[in-house]
């Protein structure tokens, strides 16, 4: 029996009683692995500039080992449209990786539905991501410190340390996290947290040609995507669950789901 199958049967047995006692006499990977608690990464949404190429996706499943044919993305990109009569439509075919290339939209199970254009009031596009929350609830559930929060903010998963039980993903509110279809543990955006440590931009943000992505940290007062959030108008997802998200929109519309 590998580590990962013993740890797995453990949990199964002792989840409730870690979950209700902590997490403190357990080593975790958060104890070895530390972020810079001078930086707060925070990331800015500009709903007005995102084309819904689907750019972003793409480049995010290869920078980050998500098979590209896989129904599932650490990012990806929502299509709203408002019609006259007040009625909302979503989609998001295949997370929007090949962009929107036509006016259909998806029902689900294989139906669409066409809007005539006279009967659109408005359209937009909505990039989406982990939100990197500052009380991440998927961190507080976690029975093995797997999912753990930096001091920078950014919340991370340890591959090695994941059993799979899933419980981040049913904790997380907004949908954002998903089980890896080739190493079968908790997935979800990180930030490209490999790349920014490195003075590089995410994938995401380097692949968008709008500018409509943009990551900075909040901390540093000459930081630009600080100034942005400080200064201007601008909106969480869902303030309602009191994660306190560090994903920032500009132009979020109170249609976004």
């Amino acid at each position: 029996m590998n580590r990962r199958c013993f740890i797995k049967l453990a949990v199964k047995g002792s989840a409730a009683v870690l979950l209700a006692k902590g997490l403190d006499g357990i080593f975790r990977p958060a104890d070895v692995l530390a972020g810079t608690a001078s930086q707060r990464f925070v990331f800015l949404v500009d709903t007005y500039k995102c084309i819904g190429c689907g750019f972003c996706v793409k480049a995010c499943k290869l920078e980050n080992e998500i098979p590209f044919d896989a129904d599932v993305s650490r990012t990806w990109v929502e299509r709203y449209v408002v019609t006259g009569e007040g009625d909302v439509l979503a989609d998001t075919p295949r997370e929007a990786r090949n962009g929107f290339t036509t006016g259909r939209f998806e029902r689900g199970h294989g139906t669409f539905k066409d809007i005539p254009s006279e009967k659109i009031k408005k359209g937009f596009f909505v990039p989406k991501l982990c939100n990197q929350c500052a009380k991440p609830p998927c961190v507080q559930v976690c029975p093995v410190g797997a999912t753990y929060q930096n001091a920078d903010g950014v919340v991370l998963v340890d591959r090695k340390w994941c059993i799979g039980c899933g419980y981040c993903i049913m904790a997380c509110p907004y949908g954002m996290r998903f089980f890896h279809p080739a190493f079968h543990v908790a997935d979800k955006c990180n930030f490209c947290y490999h790349r920014i440590h490195q003075k590089k931009k995410p994938a995401c943000v380097q692949a968008c040609p709008t500018g409509a992505r943009q990551i900075g940290d909040i901390r540093d007062p000459s930081d630009a995507v600080g100034k942005v959030i400080r200064t201007q108008r601008v909106a969480i997802h869902k303030p309602e669950y009191g994660t306190d998200p560090q994903v920032y929109f500009i132009g979020l519309g109170e249609e976004v789901r």
